[in-house]
């Protein structure tokens, strides 16, 4: 056994989650993760609030990720355990009222965001099969059906689940590939525009910088995905020694094809035109290659946001695995199927919270909300991983430079704030999304007290993330 493996051991009541996963289906989990949904919708939008020069706010978003991946990965080296930024908080704070809103914030980005996917599915399937659907009840079916193939796969198991992502990985990098390729062979033949790569879209009163961090903030959505990775330590072959390496490998490389891509969609397209409709990559292939046959492209994408759905649904039952094992969740969600190793009941849980998401509530201003939230918590984890350093394991860990994780958390905070030029809508979601938060804390905690008689769970001096639960 490992070194890094015998840090986190079974016990009666923490049973071990079966590691599958080395260094090359990590990358691909990393990688799939970050691509997807984010880069295939948002070039546009990006391009409307900062005009041609469309790849400094990925590139500037790739440098915000890659300081805040340095503490997430000191942090899962140290506790290679699931539950993620969850357990660095409460491991650093020892506030349960606190962990709980950055668990139900994680939560939230993972659903909505997988949820958005489905539905966004449901739309390419019937464009790619070229059927219009009369009404739209045709689509919600079509979205919870494909919500609960997710389950399916996700219940079987996460070899089986990260089979898929491989699958899918492969197809939506290779959607983005197509769109590079078409571009440098158009820029090659003369076709396309450089000189917007240069342009700043300033509107009066503003200056380029404030254009660049607005649309940054916008951009930040789609680099988000690598934290979620943490949440597999557990199905992991030695995590200490895998993470570091494959993290920084899986960032750098959906940073490239980001500004890869961003260049080539506006040289070919202008930043106007990108910026209308929901399919800014389609009109990039019919600008720089006419003949292409759009209908691929459309199932390409198709596959990419199912992608997102499907990594987005694993990250959250993982999360609320690890968490019911800290005493900050209910413990049932913790329960596994004897064979196949599955969280089962954090799998029906998140997936009936997808189908009311689906089902009732309006995700199309979401998409902000969840980079908002996010970047409060990489902030958090930020000042963690500091909080953490008085804290000493046994085992040898990744360790950030000091400066990483502080520079990290003045952007996070930059970015997340209204100076960044980010849209008030945001902080109005997310402040009732908060609420709801505290109202299901307060009845986690009555019932864990008084019907439970578990109030020593909540005592965080029982809690410790570098050991067995006991």
């Amino acid at each position: 056994m490992s070194e890094s493996a015998s840090v986190s051991t079974a016990t009666e009541d923490r049973p071990e989650l079966k590691r599958v996963m080395g260094p090359g289906l990590l990358l691909l989990f990393v990688v799939g993760d970050i691509l997807g949904t984010g880069v295939y919708a948002l070039t546009g939008k990006v391009a409307g609030e900062v005009g041609g020069a469309v790849w400094l706010p990925f590139l500037c978003a790739f440098i915000v990720a890659l300081l805040t991946a340095t503490s997430y990965l000191e942090l899962v080296t140290k506790y290679p355990k699931a539950g993620g930024a969850a357990v660095y908080t409460h491991k650093a704070f020892g506030i349960h009222f606190l962990t709980f809103l950055l668990t139900f914030a994680v939560m939230c980005s993972g659903l909505t965001s997988a949820s958005s996917a489905s539905k966004a599915f449901a739309a390419n399937f019937f464009s790619a099969v070229k059927i219009d659907p009369d009404r739209g009840s045709v689509l919600m079916i079509t979205s919870l059906a494909f919500m609960a193939l997710i389950a399916i796969v996700n219940l079987r198991g996460v070899g089986e689940s990260v089979k898929a992502n491989v699958v899918l990985t492969l197809i939506e990098l290779t959607g983005l590939l197509i769109v590079i390729a078409i571009g440098v062979w158009a820029l090659a033949n003369g076709d396309g525009d450089t000189s917007r790569l240069t342009e700043f879209n300033t509107p009066e009163g503003d200056s380029a910088f404030g254009a660049v961090t607005a649309a940054t903030a916008l951009a930040f959505f789609a680099m988000v995905g690598f934290e979620d990775s943490v949440n597999m330590a557990e199905e992991t072959k030695d995590p200490v020694k895998i993470f570091p390496k494959i993290m920084l490998i899986g960032l750098c490389v959906t940073g490239v094809i980001y500004v890869m891509v961003a260049i080539s969609a506006v040289a070919l397209v202008s930043p106007e035109e990108l910026n209308k409709g929901a399919t800014p990559l389609l009109k990039v292939i019919q600008a720089g290659a006419p003949d292409f046959p759009l209908q691929i492209f459309a199932w390409i994408t198709m596959f990419a946001v199912a992608n997102s759905a499907l990594i987005n649904m694993l990250m959250a039952s993982r999360l609320l695995y690890g968490m019911s094992h800290e005493k900050v969740l209910p413990g049932p969600l913790g329960r596994v199927l004897p064979r196949r190793r599955t969280p089962w009941v954090a799998i029906l849980f998140t997936t009936l919270l997808a189908f009311l998401l689906i089902g009732y509530a309006d995700l199309a201003a979401l998409g902000g909300t969840t980079a908002f939230l996010l970047l409060c918590v990489f902030a958090i984890v930020n000042v963690a991983v500091l909080v953490l350093r008085r804290d000493r394991v046994e085992h040898k860990h990744f360790h950030a430079p000091t400066a990483l994780p502080v520079l990290g958390l003045v952007l996070c905070v930059y970015l997340a704030s209204p100076l960044s030029g980010r849209a008030k809508q945001d902080y109005k979601i997310a402040g009732y999304l908060m609420l709801i938060g505290v109202a299901l804390w307060a009845i986690t905690w009555l019932l864990n007290k008084y019907v439970f008689k578990r109030k020593a769970d909540f005592d965080p001096t029982h809690l410790d993330p570098s050991g067995p639960v006991n």
